[in-house]
């Protein structure tokens, strides 16, 4: 999937995000031969997830992971509050898709994410001018779930949110940024998801041309069979 690029005054190293990250994020609630799977299933796969993305520092994550051990209970609150924020821009994402609200709690459960956010100041320059730079305001992972918040926001601010849309395949429903020319593609993938679409809907035109045959014939048996059995109407005819 090639989602634009949110690009909005450069941060440094204040990790901006993209649009397709954000639908990977969402997209780690998936589903597998229509099986709900979950690929974030631990406090430790997120935070590793979060800096293979660069959402986060590497140290931030060891702090998580450090303030964890200290605090085994911290762990499962933590997941609970990535499951939650992704589960609610999941909502807002299929709201859009569906062109209807969204639902309240998961306006409110987004808007505390984003309010997590690092903060963007002006800092003295080793040149003499200055520089932009960021602050953390909220632990490592507010700060990540605020960034992966802000390319949707960003979206449906500036971009084209009519083309956030939700993959027709029901045992997929990924989450994806719609880039053909005309807007209306129903796949995530065309090489998979849409490939078995095609294959499914022949499989299902040559069952029922399979079963009208059959049908076919048994009629015509049966037709025959009527008529034999009444002379009569056999000489009419």
């Amino acid at each position: 999937m090639n989602a634009p690029t949110v690009n909005p005054v450069s941060r440094g190293h204040a990790h901006d995000v993209r649009l397709d990250d954000t639908f990977d994020f969402l997209n780690t609630d998936d589903l597998e031969h229509g099986f709900p799977v979950e690929r974030l299933p631990s406090l430790d796969d997120a935070l590793a997830w979060f800096v293979g993305r660069g959402v986060i520092h590497g140290e931030g994550a060891d702090r998580v992971r450090s303030q964890v051990m200290a605090n085994p209970a911290a762990a499962n609150r933590d997941l609970a509050r990535v499951h939650a924020v992704r589960g609610a821009l999941r909502e807002v994402a299929d709201a859009i898709a569906d062109q209807r609200p969204p639902r309240p709690g998961s306006l409110d459960t987004v808007n505390r994410a984003l309010h997590a956010r690092q903060v963007i100041e002006l800092v003295p320059a080793s040149d003499g001018c200055v520089a932009v730079d960021h602050r953390h305001v909220g632990d490592p992972i507010d700060d990540a779930l605020a960034r992966l918040a802000d390319p949707l926001v960003m979206e449906l601010t500036s971009g084209q949110p009519e083309r956030i849309k939700i993959c027709d395949n029901d045992t997929c429903r990924w989450v994806f940024y719609d880039t053909s020319r005309t807007g209306k593609r129903r796949w995530c993938d065309m090489a998979t998801c849409g490939n078995r679409a095609k294959a499914a809907r022949h499989r299902a035109r040559a069952r029922a041309a399979g079963e009208s045959e059959p049908n076919a014939a048994a009629d015509a048996v049966d037709v025959s069979e009527r008529a034999a059995s009444d002379g009569s109407v056999a000489g009419a005819i």
